[in-house]
């Protein structure tokens, strides 16, 4: 059993009431998604106290090395002039972090639940969104990021969102988007009960999906890190997307062995890093 579960029975608790509230997220039509993200979020948060987003808000060490490791990849494209956005933020502890480094930063999230705090700086802001539409200006920052955001989007809104990061971003901005990989998961609570993502992760992909879908949205380069551990690399897009070729056609168990295994999870986690 992994933290921060103390039993199984938790573990049974997070994921029935999860899938429970991801059916209605995948059976909802644009409009209605509008508030059914900031309401099942807030709900989901509310009813399960040892969700390990808010168990690691409390774990000032756990969340400190989170910080650490983050910071590692992104450092590289941030300056003092910098216009920073962090879509989906979780505790805010990353985009505070950043404030220290760049001009501005903006923190996007549907939830009030898991970014409630008093210690903001003055260049933080909090902008709470319906998850699909951004309320910000046209060429109006210089990096976003996000990190365990994308698979939480329904399909047809993960799409519109692409497009309306291409949108605020100034030219030759960039977006950086770490998402788990579909060939290794699921990866949401899902994972102790079923083959494919059932709960809040709607749609997990691979590399090869994200660059087409950010080709498709504007964006006139797409660049891979691949990693961990706060170690990352720029690895040829050609090596990637053969790797997820060969996985994606293996039989469900070699795929998991391999995709689970420390090469395997150094070479699926690609983070896909978008230029406008």
């Amino acid at each position: 059993m992994k933290a921060p579960y103390q039993t199984f029975e938790q573990i049974q608790t997070h994921y029935e009431l999860e899938k429970r509230l991801a059916s209605k997220l995948k059976n909802s039509n644009r409009e209605e998604r509008k508030t059914l993200y900031s309401s099942l979020y807030d709900q989901m948060f509310q009813e399960i106290p040892f969700h390990p987003q808010i168990t690691r808000k409390k774990d000032l060490n756990d969340s400190k090395r989170e910080v650490d490791r983050k910071m590692r990849l992104v450092s590289r494209f941030l300056k003092p002039e910098t216009s920073f956005a962090e879509i989906g933020p979780g505790d805010c502890n990353f985009s505070i972090e950043a404030c220290s480094k760049v001009k501005a930063v903006k923190a996007l999230d549907v939830s009030s639940e898991i970014t409630q705090r008093n210690d903001l700086p003055e260049n933080f802001e909090l902008v709470l969104f319906d998850g699909c539409s951004i309320p910000l200006g046209d060429e109006n920052v210089d990096l976003v990021y996000s990190n365990q955001l994308m698979e939480h989007l329904h399909p047809e809104d993960a799409d519109t969102q692409l497009q309306e990061i291409q949108r605020i971003l100034k030219m030759g901005g960039k977006y950086v988007c770490i998402t788990p990989n579909r060939l290794s998961g699921p990866h949401d609570v899902s994972q102790y009960f079923d083959p494919v993502a059932t709960g809040f992760h709607l749609k997990e992909y691979t590399y090869t999906d994200l660059r087409a879908a950010f080709l498709t949205a504007g964006f006139s380069r797409v660049q891979t890190y691949v990693g961990g551990k706060g170690i990352y690399l720029r690895f040829p897009v050609f090596v990637v997307e053969t790797i997820e070729k060969f996985l994606d056609a293996a039989p469900l168990k070699l795929r998991k062995l391999v995709g689970r295994s420390l090469p395997g999870r150094f070479l699926l986690g690609a983070i896909v890093v978008g230029e406008k």
